[in-house]
């Protein structure tokens, strides 16, 4: 044989090896089942374990409108596959799971999908473990866990999305919901904290005082401008941008847009029929 084609046969024969090796060591779903295959409804800590269809958290995710940006925490991740799932749209994702047989199992079906780049399961408690840097927080629990959770969450980043299989959050409603096959899918975002006196001033030098009242993302209140207090009209919330409208005391309609950051609101005030304005308030 002439050294050019040794050569090119020894290079296809290191490669079939190499492949070979590949295969041997490559987890697939089939041979993480042969470790451990859990039963629909068995018992864990505080759930029976119970999956969610594909198509719904696919939809679940959809609602959150998930994207390589953010970072998913599956609470109760179970076999991982709500996990698995937000890692195939590009998001980081972390499932943390109490029943150390199903941590296993998830994880390797992270590694046979070929997400380990972007997912992991861990071993821990849900009520201990921390979770405020996620950006989407999913979970199928039960409605005393959610209402359980719901401190945690409120208290999270302004703008965090919330989805839920089948369990609402008590009297905090769902900022939309979705059902599929007589399941439903529930979606909060945490809403910023703006009850409170408010004083603001626009480009222009004018000022007017707000009292904001809220219960969740729901807002209500009244505003004082030239010495006239009347209610606002339209006052809305999701995530850290607010809007509301009201009459000046030349009664031209006004509307703010803002965005909340802590004791601040900063945005724009549009007159009806007229130009828009820079606006800044101060919780009192």
């Amino acid at each position: 044989m002439k050294p050019r084609l040794l050569l090119r046969a020894t290079t296809f024969a290191v490669a079939g090896l190499l492949i070979a090796a590949g295969s041997a060591f490559a987890k697939d779903r089939k041979e993480c089942d042969r470790v451990y295959k859990p039963s629909v409804g068995q018992p864990g800590k505080d759930v029976v374990w119970v999956p969610t269809p594909d198509e719904l958290v696919q939809r679940m995710l959809a609602m959150a409108k998930v994207t390589p940006k953010d970072i998913v925490y599956d609470l109760g991740a179970g076999d991982g596959k709500i996990a698995i799932a937000a890692g195939k749209l590009g998001a980081t994702a972390v499932g943390i799971e109490y029943n150390p047989d199903m941590v296993k199992l998830a994880q390797c079906y992270v590694e046979a999908e070929g997400v380990a780049g972007k997912v992991k399961i861990i071993h821990g408690d849900i009520f201990k473990e921390d979770f405020s840097r996620a950006t989407v927080v999913t979970m199928y629990l039960l409605p005393e866990l959610n209402l359980k959770l719901r401190p945690t969450i409120l208290n999270m980043r302004p703008g965090t999305r919330v989805t839920s299989h089948q369990f609402t959050m008590g009297d905090w409603e769902a900022d939309e919901t979705a059902e599929i096959d007589y399941r439903t899918a529930y979606l909060w975002i945490v809403p910023a904290k703006v009850e409170g006196s408010w004083n603001f001033r626009d480009a222009s030098g004018q000022q007017f005082s707000v009292a904001l009242t809220q219960k969740y993302q729901k807002i209500s209140g009244d505003v004082t401008a030239g010495g006239n207090k009347q209610p606002l009209v339209g006052a809305t919330l999701r995530g850290d941008e607010i809007r509301f409208a009201f009459n000046d005391d030349k009664g031209v309609t006004r509307t703010l847009t803002g965005t909340v950051r802590g004791n601040e609101i900063n945005g724009t005030l549009r007159a009806a029929g007229g130009g828009e304005v820079k606006v800044s308030g101060t919780r009192r």
